[in-house]
């Protein structure tokens, strides 16, 4: 059966895609979570193992690259889902997702098992079909995607769930987000404006602004006392973090006592919170190639996948999808 919806794919479109470049980097992880969750869990393997992450994930990217065309796509992994370097740098970083379940692996992620089994399933069948799965060692997706998009060389959407990667925005670069809190058949397309629109900086202090209002899903503290409107106001007046501490150290600067306060009790986490914040933007990848793939780079293995899973309907639309 699966070979040969690979040989009806592969027959639709033999020729070279002619499209304009368009690479499309996914945050794997951010996907395929709103996958488990949004899927139910009804949907199984024949031997009735789970598979609405899987499922879930494939009819993503499906409907990704039906909708934006890309010529080349990735799916950013984490290697490293919370590096040591940054919580060396801010221990309460992403301390709250952390499961204590052995004195000797204390830094293992809350991952319901449902999901953690088929997390393997999904990295088998990317890699079936010639997908590339980028990561790097010691660090986040997040890192793979910051480092992707900088200097594509062609126009980049990055799909994710998660406002850290806001400030990878670049309207003169074509670099957006599609953000998909509110679900992927839902997505929002973040460039400048919207950032403006939505938080009141630019996307080039995003993360500044994260810095300084915190985030509590990623054990950012933040500075006390500010949230979202000062931290806005600041960065309007200083431009920047740098800006901002400058003017606390500089009586005749429009900073009022309130806030010079707040910042300079906060000095200690500023000094560190953001190389934390700040997305990896120069790993060395290897050059992996990120060409879209037409067909199954292991046509046999894919249908071996799709009939030991059950993947059915969801592998006949990503191979449509696929072939163009």
């Amino acid at each position: 059966m699966g070979g040969a919806l690979w040989e009806t794919a592969r027959m639709t479109d033999p020729s070279p895609d002619a499209r304009p470049e368009r690479l499309m980097l996914l945050d794997t992880a951010s996907l395929y979570f709103r996958a488990f969750f949004g899927v139910p869990d009804s949907v199984t393997a024949p031997d009735g193992t789970p598979v609405n992450a899987v499922r879930g994930l494939m009819d993503f990217v499906t409907r990704l690259v039906g909708d934006y065309a890309p010529t080349h796509l990735a799916c950013c992994w984490d290697d490293d889902w919370r590096p040591q370097w940054r919580v060396d740098l801010l221990p309460s970083y992403k301390a709250h997702r952390v499961v204590e379940e052995v004195a000797t692996d204390p830094d293992v992620e809350e991952v319901p098992d449902p999901l953690a089994t088929q997390v393997p399933v999904i990295r088998d069948v990317l890699e079936a079909l010639g997908i590339a799965v980028v990561g790097h060692a010691e660090m986040e997706a997040d890192d793979v995607i910051g480092t992707l998009a900088t200097g594509a060389g062609m126009p980049v959407d990055v799909v994710t769930g998660d406002r850290d990667l806001f400030q990878l925005v670049d309207d003169e670069a074509e670099v957006r987000i599609l953000y998909t809190a509110r679900g992927v058949g839902r997505h929002e397309r973040v460039d400048d404006a919207w950032v403006v629109g939505r938080y009141a900086v630019h996307a080039a202090q995003y993360a500044d602004f994260a810095t300084l209002r915190g985030d509590s899903s990623d054990g950012l503290p933040g500075v006390a006392g500010v949230g979202d409107k000062t931290a806005a106001t600041l960065l309007g007046r200083f431009g920047d973090l740098p800006g901002i501490l400058a003017a606390v150290d500089d009586p005749a600067a429009d900073l009022g006592p309130g806030p010079r306060g707040k910042i300079r009790a906060a000095a200690d986490y500023l000094e560190v919170a953001p190389r934390v914040v700040a997305v990896r933007r120069d790993l060395d990848l290897g050059g992996p190639d990120l060409t879209l793939p037409r067909s199954p780079a292991d046509p046999d293995a894919f249908a071996a996948l799709t009939e030991r899973w059950g993947l059915g309907s969801s592998a006949e639309r990503l191979l449509a999808a696929l072939a163009g």
